[in-house]
């Protein structure tokens, strides 16, 4: 089963797209912090992780470099601006779905 943390600015955004992606073989984690990334990665094994585009630029590099540092195999995916929370959905859905 791959494992996957979805990471975003809001967590209720975070949340509805971790619900309405039904994947089977894929089990979601959810945070909106570098925190959040700690805990689970202390916990699982990540295969990717997912970033939305409203969390801060400086938060996403922190973010980056924790996983970089921590994980040779773990993959880091960094949605657009543009398309807005709209757009969360269906780029994870696409990512998850390369999995």
């Amino acid at each position: 089963m791959k494992k996957c943390l979805l990471l975003g600015r809001k967590g209720t955004v975070v949340n509805d797209v971790a619900k309405a992606t039904n994947l089977s073989g894929i089990e979601l984690f959810e945070g909106t912090s570098i925190e959040d990334i700690i805990q689970v990665m202390k916990a699982h094994k990540i295969d990717a992780v997912i970033m939305g585009a409203g969390l801060d630029i400086q938060a996403r590099l922190e973010i980056i470099q924790y996983i970089f540092d921590n994980s040779t195999s773990t993959t880091v995916h960094m949605k657009d601006w543009d398309s807005g929370p709209a757009g969360m959905l269906p780029f994870v859905t696409n990512i998850l779905k390369s999995l």
